[in-house]
């Protein structure tokens, strides 16, 4: 079989992968209309067609790190729990954990996406039509309450996570995690104005309860397909952080990264936060609320707190990156950059927190 030129044998072999799917049972044929959508340094994303069914491959990246090969075993079981759900995600069509088939890499067939990334590119007519991208904002939330109301132990996942304490642990772990960068060649320590009272605050307002389920851990726009039609979700993608824990966090890390005029925000969100006519952040809240299954036994008087931790959380993950510019391993400009998305992201957890105390 003639491998595609532009498709390293190292990161796809397409004679291993024809013989693995006929052991499947999948259609056998040429492999057609093959496309490398993300790769190198990223997992890789290949789409196909072979036997008149289209597929999408991912892997690790060429280099692949410590954990891939776990994140993406993790990533094929959420997936393939959540066939049968309305849950709009890819569906898996076969999966391989076994990592000695393909090049030291685990890897998955998932059916292909129709439909496009909002934070990429905002085709017709949802540029010009302020409608639609509101009802684009609304389903955000409503995709993500399709999630939140989902029986994790049910749909096999009981034991997927650690939900016991999960609340409880999170400051302690992301101030550990900034502390650690503290090991990086160069980097003087963190300089986020905020860090110390936003800690004490989520430790000392934290829910006393909360019912687990399944998290996708880093819900936001640009994690989002959109249907080329109209303002539907075609698919929530790229599920390398999903585990059983509280789901209001992803409702709160959906307002932390939510566009605001003149904001970092709007960084994140790309040609859909630029263009404006999006829901408020309250509707949103109110969105994921008309869903009984997934606002059952979760306290969303406290989705404040919930939207300071994500704006705790994800500006202590990027500004690793930061610290690792200081140490040669990250480029400046990238470091650079979020870690302005960092103080923007503590900015807004001080305003949320100004917000409540009002």
């Amino acid at each position: 079989m003639q491998q595609p030129a532009e498709i390293e044998r190292e990161l796809v072999d397409f004679d291993v992968l024809a013989g693995w799917m006929a052991e499947r049972g999948l259609p056998e044929g040429p492999f057609e209309d093959v496309t490398l959508l993300s790769g190198g340094t990223q997992n890789v994303l290949l789409r196909f067609r072979r036997g008149g069914r289209g597929y999408v491959l991912r892997r690790g990246p060429r280099h692949l790190r410590a954990r891939t090969n776990d994140v993406l075993r993790r990533e094929a079981r959420v997936l393939a729990a959540l066939d049968g759900t309305d849950v709009p995600a890819p569906r898996i069509i076969a999966d391989c954990p076994d990592e000695n088939v393909m090049n030291g890499a685990v890897f998955y067939l998932m059916t292909p996406v129709d439909g496009f990334n909002a934070s990429v590119t905002l085709p017709e007519p949802h540029a010009s039509d302020a409608a639609i991208r509101r009802e684009m904002g609304l389903n955000a939330a409503r995709a993500l309450s399709a999630l939140g109301a989902v029986d994790h132990e049910a749909v096999g996942l009981a034991d997927f996570g650690k939900p016991e304490g999960f609340l409880e642990r999170q400051v302690g772990r992301w101030m550990s995690e900034l502390d650690g960068y503290g090991a990086l060649d160069g980097y003087p320590g963190p300089d986020i104005p905020g860090l110390d009272r936003v800690a004490a605050w989520l430790e000392a307002g934290r829910p006393k309860t909360w019912r687990p389920g399944i998290l996708h851990g880093d819900y936001h726009l640009a994690n989002l397909m959109y249907s080329s039609s109209g303002p539907q979700v075609a698919a929530i993608v790229d599920w390398e952080m999903c585990t059983i824990g509280d789901p209001l966090l992803d409702l709160g890390w959906l307002l932390a990264t939510w566009p605001a005029q003149g904001d970092m925000s709007d960084m994140l969100a790309g040609p859909l936060g630029e263009a404006g006519g999006l829901p408020g952040p309250g509707e949103l809240v109110t969105a994921y609320a008309e869903r009984a299954g997934a606002a059952k036994g979760r306290d969303l008087a406290s989705i404040t707190w919930y939207a300071v931790l994500a704006c705790f959380k994800l500006g202590i993950v990027l500004e690793g990156t930061h610290a690792r510019a200081f140490a040669g391993k990250a480029p400046k400009e990238t470091g650079d950059m979020l870690h302005t998305i960092t103080l923007g992201l503590f900015r807004r957890a001080e305003a949320f927190i100004a917000a409540e105390e009002s």
